[in-house]
């Protein structure tokens, strides 16, 4: 059986004391169960309901306008998914084709 490694330190040298998972490395504690549930909690799904992870190239399906600018984003420009934030009202940090990086909300893209 293959353990997770240490989501602190990223050590491999992990091991299991009853339901928790122990990092020798930096002492760190864990319950592997509650931290893949967390996990699943946090999946950003587009439009059609498609988990989305970094890496990921995502379209628009809607024209939007940028904050702050008179610049719009159209529909069907193509973005890469650089990374996934959490709570906040825009959850994907994307490198848009024919702009810079950007943060737009999950509800307003495709995976393509």
């Amino acid at each position: 059986m293959s353990l997770p490694p240490c989501p602190n330190c990223n050590s491999e040298f992990v091991y299991q004391d009853q339901d928790q998972l122990i990092c020798p490395e930096c002492a760190h504690e864990w319950n592997a169960a509650e931290a893949a549930a967390e996990a699943a909690a946090r999946q950003v799904k587009d439009v059609n309901g498609a988990v989305l992870a970094e890496g990921d190239k995502v379209t628009l399906i809607k024209d939007l306008k940028i904050k702050g600018s008179s610049q719009v984003l159209k529909i069907g420009t193509k973005a890469v998914v650089r990374r996934i934030v959490e709570g906040k009202d825009h959850q994907l940090d994307c490198r848009m084709a024919g702009a810079s990086d950007m943060m737009v909300t999950a509800k307003f893209v495709k995976k393509a």
